[in-house]
């Protein structure tokens, strides 16, 4: 196989024969980046991943074949390069990057450290290790046509962390169990329902009515009558979904009615919960099965997962699959447990099927199989060409750096159509570290809002400080002149704090915690700030960020700031409002340049539409020039606008050119 090195200049392609560099990933973005390092002349490679190959991998990460199924993908992805280059010297690690092995001195032996993660945690994660490290770091990353890729180094450009992302989204229970509005409330709903029914049951998943939704408001003395609203086979009663599934033998007919009739019978004497909103309509089976027609559910033209079955054929799927799952569930054994896997298809079919009655139920258009996987597996699809663009930007960036030119890196994004100037690729220069960082700034710090009576010390530990704050093992202590230890990364150390509140431990408004993370060699300030008027279904909040709360349901949308390689990673934006206006933006453009910069194409949900994001401190033109000026342009369109918190904000438009 013919390598690129006779196109290098001699110094470069012997410091690529030299050089030791990481990839990190060998998925799809990985697969196409490690064959173009070898075929570039890279000869010491080391690569890790912690998955195994799937069937489903095999449409696009094409270091793998059906025979490798099951098998390491770092592994798998070593020996195929290989063939590329068999006098490559390439190392390979079937294990989780934040694996305490993987610690600052193992960073510190490469020169390069290449990301092709497809999850926010690890990014974080190898974020820290290479400003730890001082190791130039090269993000990146792909969601179905759009793609992007960045350079960090530590103290000239922003580090991962220094734009905020998005938080995962959530939904309140009582909006999945009471009164849902889109459809993805529904997913949700019938993905719980699968776990309550054939897998392990979780308190916060529960599918039944509400009752303590504040929304239904009900007077102690109306309850008790309230309580006896359904009779007969699928009698509401306060019990376990499992255990009362489990009663009538996994009967499809009983459970479709307990389901979709009996328990919305119940909501609608939630008299409150309907008075602004359409009540919902209870499904019967007899009745259904008696009126169904033949040729209701006959099959049509197209693909068989595009197609949007009607009511009754959604009846006869959800029969076919519960009877399906219990048969395997009984096969396992007393005491098993199903696993939802979108790619198991009888637990597909009972997720389809049942997030599809219940949309009917509550009057929404029912959704086709393909639609309902996307979004209760969170997928956005996966296309072979942009990885390998995407892979191949990277290497490019690898050569600047590895040239001493990382001031002409630049980040680049990838977009599905051509911007204005007719380009798919749209090169920004790199963004200075952030003064506001509460990771790469000298002296992180941060203020978070919480009730000091109602956190307890696990909360902290598993909420706060790894999930927000993407720590490994965090050791805390609290500043109180003694000194106490709160948290210790040491296992069996203070796990007996675990159950107890922060108030506890003498913890109140205006105390500080030094967070210490030393696999990560990070430190983190943590001021506290009590409050008991935190909204419902807030745990905590970051001081000068959006609460860590649901947010409205939004679907088939991503930021591009946020391109998570094939995984929806990140929350939608934090609220929309449609309406016809005059609308004043102001925008960033340099002189000479008749029109805005498209960052990317931004689809909107709906279908056929396509709409055009216009960041507001994102726009930079392709050749590095500085000299920017403000512009207020002012237009009357209908629009959305769309807010990410306090570090974008954008109107988004129906695609066409804005002349300035």
């Amino acid at each position: 196989m013919v390598q690129l090195v006779g196109s290098l200049r001699k110094e470069l392609a012997d410091s690529l024969s030299t050089c030791k560099v990481l990839v990190v990933g060998a998925g799809g973005i990985g697969c196409e980046l490690l064959k173009n390092l070898v075929l570039t002349g890279f000869k010491n490679i080391e690569v890790i991943d912690l998955d195994t190959i799937d069937v489903s991998n095999l449409n696009r990460q094409f270091l793998f074949q059906k025979k490798h199924v099951g098998k390491s993908k770092a592994q798998v992805a070593k020996e195929s390069a290989l063939q590329f280059c068999p006098t490559a010297n390439i190392t390979a690690y079937h294990d989780s990057i934040m694996n305490p092995d993987y610690n600052v001195e193992f960073f510190r032996k490469f020169v390069l450290v290449m990301n092709a993660l497809d999850n926010r945690a690890a990014r974080n994660h190898v974020n820290r290790m290479c400003l730890a490290a001082d190791i130039p770091l090269i993000e990146s990353g792909t969601a179905g046509y759009l793609g992007q890729v960045t350079v960090i180094k530590k103290g000239m450009t922003e580090c991962y962390e220094c734009q905020p992302k998005p938080t995962q989204k959530t939904f309140p229970g009582c909006t999945i169990r009471n009164t849902p509005s889109e459809p993805i409330h529904c997913i949700v709903w019938a993905k719980y329902l699968f776990n309550q029914l054939f897998g392990e049951e979780d308190a916060d998943q529960e599918v039944s009515p509400d009752t303590a939704d504040p929304e239904a408001a009900w007077k102690p003395e109306e309850t008790a009558a309230r309580a006896t609203a359904s009779e007969k086979d699928g009698d509401i009663k306060r019990v376990s979904t499992k255990d009362w599934a489990r009663s009538t033998g996994y009967d499809p007919v009983k459970l479709f009615n307990k389901l979709f009739k009996d328990d919305i019978m119940y909501l609608l004497t939630m008299d409150k919960l309907w008075k602004k909103r359409k009540a919902p309509t209870p499904l019967d089976w007899h009745q259904l099965e008696n009126s169904a027609c033949p040729q209701e559910d006959s099959p049509v033209s197209g693909l068989k997962d595009q197609q949007v079955l009607g009511v009754w054929g959604h009846c006869q799927l959800f029969q076919q699959s519960v009877e399906t799952l219990s048969s395997q569930l009984q096969e396992k054994g007393e005491g098993a447990e199903l696993v939802w896997d979108k790619d198991d298809p009888p637990a597909m079919d009972f997720v389809t099927a049942a997030s599809n009655l219940r949309m009917h139920i509550f009057s929404m258009n029912m959704k086709s199989r393909f639609d309902v996987k996307s979004m209760a597996g969170n997928i956005i699809p996966a296309i072979a060409t942009t990885n390998a663009v995407i892979a191949g930007l990277i290497v490019l960036e690898g050569l600047k750096i590895l040239s001493g030119e990382l001031e002409s890196c630049r980040t680049i994004f990838l977009n599905k159509c051509p911007n204005l100037r007719k380009k798919l690729l749209v090169p920004c220069i790199l963004d200075p570290p952030s003064a506001n960082c509460y990771v790469c700034t000298s002296k992180p710090e941060v203020t978070v809002k919480l009730n000091v009576h109602k956190t307890m010390v696990l909360s902290l530990q598993d909420r706060i400080l790894k999930e927000r704050f993407g720590m490994v093992a965090p050791d805390v202590q609290i500043e109180d002149g003694k000194g106490t230890i709160l948290i210790s990364s040491e296992e069996g150390e203070t796990e007996a704090n675990n159950s107890k509140f922060l108030s506890d431990f003498g913890i109140r408004n205006g105390s500080r915690l030094q967070v210490d993370d030393f696999l990560q060699d990070y430190t983190l300030l943590v001021n506290v700030l009590h409050t008991e008027e935190l909204e419902r279904d807030v745990e905590f909040e970051v001081v000068g960020e959006a609460p860590d709360k649901a947010p409205p349901p939004q679907t088939n949308q991503e930021e591009v700031n946020s391109i998570t390689n094939g995984n929806k990673d990140s929350a939608q934006p934090s609220t929309s409002s449609k309406g016809q206006s005059k609308v004043n933006f102001t925008v960033t453009y340099c002189p000479g340049k008749k029109f805005l910069e498209i960052i990317q194409p931004y689809n909107s949900g709906t279908e056929g539409e396509f709409v055009t994001i216009f960041q507001l401190k994102k726009c930079k033109n392709e050749l590095g020039d500085s000299r920017f000026h403000t512009h207020t342009h002012t237009h009357t369109h209908t629009h959305t606008h769309v807010d990410w918190g306090d570090s974008v904000q954008a109107f988004i438009f129906p695609s066409h050119q804005f002349c300035l």
